[in-house]
Parts: structure tokens; sequence; C-alpha cells
């Protein structure tokens, strides 16, 4: 195995042993010829290489399999199978408040838990003031455990977490519990870390976050890797996974039987090429898309913009089962999958109100694109109302260029907007 491999796993599965009742457990023990379990599988062959340094982000729904492999690679589970290989010291932020005794003071803590992680004690006493700085919880650092409140949990473990110079670091959704400044301070900590070559384990259900922080990712579902590659990718096979749930928890056969409800007669052209990043409901379909530059003539595929271009999106939707209402929308996305600029029909106060099925719309968005020279994608999206399941969402549904300004101004920011600035010198009094 090449020696930039930080994580490697071969083979890994994990099985546990369920009982029914806790009776089974006692009958087991009495009459130990008769097995009471049932076998879960929370991991089926695993096969996962890490390469030092890399920032991975680990996306699934609840019960997937995500902590599993966390605690696996952490070391606090032990894989049923196959073969787990972990080079360098690993510090995890698995669970609220995990490895810390109620009964002793967050300072009684801070020592315990880095001496597991191999910090000697005067390594500990060097970075205590540190890591009492970073938690940030004042006095209560000489308390018990157990007196804490949620918050001050994550941020004294999060502290030890980051500051014993760990050489692998595994987060575990404990970011969501910090309050607002906290949460800035752990992302800036983070991203230190990572750009200093610390391979990082980042799970979270804020796919933002997944974006931003990591260079990489892995969807799990049903105890299997289901996707990987760049996060943006990933990110919209797990929304597809989960919209395509949530459709079979209600059942659309039932509306097949509806009165009044079209079948879509789908462009083939446009369905398969959206195949892969568009889900929803399908109760209305976005048929077309078009970008359109300022001097109103359309656009070839992977169209060219001049900054700040005004361009037109011109949307058009057939409706196939009656909507209570619509929302119409777009984001233009940079390639990480960030949302820059968007809006939709109610933002823009243009409602819309019932449609009936065979219904067509045409919605037409102007909008300016102030934006770094880079590449850039289009997301388009329908729905009945903010709170109702999409009936139609397309990401990469056009994937476009803006060129730099021709003004010569460089952009640093992602966005562009104007800034009037105003400079004063004043000469100070010079004494004697």
């Amino acid at each position: 195995m090449s020696e930039d491999i930080a994580i490697a796993l071969r083979n890994v599965s994990k099985c546990f042993q369920r009982y029914a009742r806790p009776f089974d457990r006692l009958q087991e023990i009495l009459f130990p010829g008769k097995s009471k379990t049932s076998q879960f599988w929370a991991l089926r062959d695993i096969d996962l290489e890490i390469t030092k340094g890399q920032t991975v982000g680990i996306v699934g729904r609840n019960g997937c399999g995500k902590s599993t492999l966390l605690q696996i690679i952490a070391g606090t589970l032990t894989p049923t199978t196959g073969e787990v290989v972990v080079r360098g010291r690993v510090s995890a932020l698995l669970e609220l408040g995990s490895g810390f005794n109620p009964e002793f003071t967050g300072k009684q803590n801070v020592f315990f838990n880095a001496r597991l992680l191999g910090l000697s004690q005067q390594e500990i006493e060097n970075k205590f003031d540190e890591i009492a700085a970073f938690a940030d919880i004042g006095d209560f650092i000489q308390q018990p455990v157990k007196t804490y409140s949620s918050g001050m949990f994550v941020r004294l473990a999060f502290a030890v977490a980051v500051n014993v110079e760990p050489e692998i670091l595994i987060v575990d959704e404990a970011l969501a519990v910090g309050d607002i400044v906290f949460q800035h301070r752990c992302m800036r900590r983070m991203r230190s870390l990572m750009d200093s070559g610390v391979t990082t384990l980042f799970v979270s259900h804020d796919s933002g976050a997944i974006k931003t922080l990591c260079n990489s990712a892995i969807m799990i579902d049903d105890g299997n890797i289901h996707a990987s590659g760049t996060p943006n990718n990933v990110i919209i096979k797990y929304m597809k996974l989960v919209t395509e749930s949530e459709l079979a928890l209600v059942n659309p056969e039932d509306n097949q039987k509806q009165d009044n409800v079209l079948q879509p007669t789908s462009k083939a052209t446009f369905e398969s090429e959206l195949a892969q990043t568009r889900r929803g409901s399908r109760k209305a379909l976005i048929e077309n898309i078009k970008l359109f530059h300022q001097s109103g003539e359309e656009t070839e595929p992977n169209p060219v913009f001049a900054f700040n271009e005004q361009v037109k999106l011109l949307v058009e939707v057939r409706v196939y089962q009656e909507l209570q209402g619509c929302i119409v929308g777009f984001f233009a996305c940079d390639k990480n999958g960030n949302e820059l600029i968007g809006s939709n029909t109610i933002e823009e106060n243009q409602p819309i109100g019932k449609l009936a099925a065979g219904t067509n719309l045409q919605i037409e968005f102007l909008f300016k694109l102030p934006l770094r020279p880079s590449s850039y994608s289009l997301t388009v999206a329908g729905a009945e109302n903010y709170t109702a399941m999409t009936f139609d969402w397309i990401d990469h549904a056009i994937v476009f260029q803006v060129l730099p300004p021709d003004t010569g101004k460089r952009i640093h920011a992602l966005v562009d907007t104007p800034i009037s600035v105003k400079v004063s010198q004043k000469n100070l009094p010079t004494t004697a």
C-alpha cells in the first residue's frame, strides 16, 4: 500500500446481534445452544482509500452506517470482517461528550483525553491554556462535566480534538450544537487544519458545509458506498436518493388513478441528458430551459457571457397533475455547487395560482452576471409551495462561463457588486 494512504479499508463489514425482547437475551444465556438473535449488517464489504491531507465529506440518511464506519476508523469498534489500516494520530469527535467522565471537571477531562491521544503530561500543560481559550466556557472548566449544557460539552470536546495536533481528524455532526460564533470559530479552525495537511473525515447534513470544506465526498446507503466523487456531484445524488425515498413513502401509484391526470410525454433528449441530475414528484415537468444573451440571441451549448452581462432565462413548464399553486425559481452555482445568484416567482412578486392538468407555463427571468471569471451552472426547480416536495428539480441544467471585465479590473470575491470608496488623509501635528 502506498505511503500516501492515511486510511485504508478492505472488505470491511460490521454485523450487530439484535434481540427482539430482553427476555431472549436471558434465554440465550440459560440455553446456550439456542440462538435468539437476528443479524443486522450495518456495513457490508466497504473498500475505501483516503490519501493523506484529503478532506472527505460523508453523507447519508440516518441509520445508513455513517457513524459505524467512523467508529471503526477511530478504533472504538472492531469490524466483523475485513482489514482496517490507519496511519497517524486520530482525534475523533463522534458523539456529544463521548470519552468524557461526567464526574471529572472539564480540566481533568482535557488531561485525560489528551493522554489517551498520546500526548505527554508536559505537552498537555503547554496546550491547556490554548484549549481553554478555544472552548471559552469560563470558570466552568473547573466544574464537573455533568453540570455542562450540551453547547458547553461540544465546545470543550471540539477544543480538545483540534488542539492535540491530530494527523487524522474525524468530526460527526457535532458542530450543529454550538452557537453561531462558535460554529464560525470551528470552521476556521478546521480549514486551518486541512490547509496544514490534516486528513479529515467530516459527517454533516449541511450540504453547504460539505461542498465548502471538502475536496471529495462519499455517500453511504444501506451499509454500502452508494456514490463517491466531488462533493457537489455526491450531494446531487444524495438529494435524488432522498427524494425518491420520499416519493416511495407517499405511494405515487395512487396518483395514477386520479381523474384529469396526464401522463408525461417526455422529450427524449431533454429527459435523457438530465436524468442523473433531476428529481421530483413529476406532477409537473420543466420541459425546456433556454438562456439568451443581452442581445436577445439564444445561446449555444456551454455558452460564454461577458462580465455583468444581462441574460434572460426562459423556463417552460408543463402541468400533468392539478397544482394548488406553483413556484418556479433558479440558482446560478459555482463549480462546488454553492448558490451565488437566484430567485423565484414568489420572491419577485409574480405568484402563480392553482393550475389544471394540461397547463403550459412560460417564465422569464432577467438578471446580470457580476461573477468572478470562471465556469458556473444553472439549477432550475419548481414546487407547489415552499413546504411541498418539488415537482421537478434539475441541477446542472446549463453550464456556462463568465469572462473577465473588459476594464481590466480583478474580481477577488465570488460576486462583484458596486462599491463606493472614499479615502481621507489627515496629517497629525508633530511634537517637538
